[in-house]
């Protein structure tokens, strides 16, 4: 458990003084290493009508995918999210669990009480000793802009995101502002 312990404050550390874009990490409780909060910004990459604008001052460039993949409109945008990081004790060798605590409209995050989300790196068969929590992030902000609907938790979701983008983006920005609203 030494080496875990060393292992997470040195991953700790790094997180908090270089974060990944957007995010903010710190200890949910002072006292335990191994259970973090992680506050994420919804991204301000968005689409429109297939173009892709990384932000509001740069003018829309054809996306080469924009038919087959659809880049996240503007629906997190403006929402902070909160989720729990729960290391376990035998980390490295074991994956992290991740939770939204925010309710989140997303084909790959549980539209329930848990907020459990869809990310293969966090599978215990794909996990791999070597992998970081920094790399966990990046990858929990990508599925953020574009989702994966092949591997969707919510099933009606990722339908209604396929059959009904325009319904998905108003109802996904209506629950940014009810439930991630920053503060």
């Amino acid at each position: 458990m030494a080496g875990s312990n060393k292992r997470i404050a040195k991953e700790l550390a790094d997180i908090t003084t270089n974060p990944p874009e957007g995010t903010k990490v710190k200890l949910a409780d002072e006292s335990n290493i191994f259970i973090w909060e992680v506050l994420l910004d919804g991204p301000e990459e968005s689409s429109v009508d297939g173009h892709v604008v990384a932000s509001k001052s740069q003018k829309p460039e054809k996306h080469p995918k924009a038919l087959l993949r659809t880049i996240l409109t503007a629906q997190q945008q403006g929402g902070r999210f909160k989720l729990k990081l729960v290391l376990p004790t035998n980390y490295p060798f074991k994956p992290p669990v991740l939770s939204f605590e925010t309710k989140i409209f997303h084909p790959n995050v549980t539209n329930d009480d848990k907020g459990s989300m869809c990310l293969g790196i966090l599978r215990s068969d794909e996990w791999k000793p070597p992998n970081q929590i920094r790399a966990v992030l990046k990858m929990v902000r990508d599925i953020l802009v574009t989702p994966d609907i092949d591997n969707a938790v919510e099933g009606a979701i990722a339908e209604l995101y396929k059959s009904n983008r325009k319904w998905y983006d108003k109802q996904a920005k209506e629950w940014v502002a009810k439930y991630a609203g920053k503060k």
